[in-house]
């Protein structure tokens, strides 16, 4: 088979199971869980049924497609904003404060029965794992530099971070949350 023929399927592949993923999401957004059918994605997408179900088993496949693909482009996020950043200080502050975002938008996930089915999913520990290392390398730069205290290992501060970080999911508005951030770096700074 000629390369572009597989590029070209390739790309195909790719464009339908984004439309449905995309789909799914949109929903679950406006009709909440329980109204996202198979029928009703491939309505919304213009997408035979059949077609779907060579994607996607089920509903729940989709929705954990969606869910894989939120948490890569939020680990992304946060890595670019990581490499981009000053000082070690500067950069955990940024980190730190771009993932209390993330929470705060998604709204820690309010419907309890999406965040069951989602948060099931072995990829959200692997997430968890990734965010954790990287708050950890982060927390050691600075601990280095003396910006954050060093009478607690870093990952124990990573654990901290991101148990207290998950109060932003709650908050009502950014500036609760850039409130929250500057509590969480006064707790990790040494003391004086």
């Amino acid at each position: 088979m000629p390369k572009i023929w597989s590029e070209t399927i390739e790309s195909h592949r790719a464009a339908v199971r984004d439309a449905t993923i995309d789909a799914a999401a949109a929903l679950v957004a406006e009709h909440g869980l329980l109204s996202v059918t198979m029928s009703r994605i491939a309505e919304e997408t213009g997408i035979g049924r059949a077609t779907l179900y060579k994607y996607f088993p089920d509903v729940e496949a989709i929705l954990l497609a969606w869910h894989e693909r939120e948490i890569a482009r939020h680990l992304e996020q946060l890595r670019e904003i990581r490499h981009r950043t000053g000082d070690p200080g500067e950069r955990l502050e940024a980190v730190l404060e771009a993932y209390a975002l993330i929470l705060h938008q998604s709204g820690g996930h309010d419907d309890t029965e999406l965040a069951a089915v989602l948060h099931c999913d072995e990829q959200v520990g692997h997430a968890r794992d990734q965010l954790r290392t990287m708050f950890r390398e982060l927390l050691s730069e600075a601990t280095e530099t003396g910006v954050v205290r060093d009478d607690v290992a870093p990952d124990e501060l990573a654990s901290y971070c991101m148990h207290a970080l998950n109060a932003a999911g709650t908050l009502r508005s950014k500036a609760a949350v850039g409130r929250l951030v500057r509590v969480v770096m006064a707790g990790l700074h040494p003391d004086r």
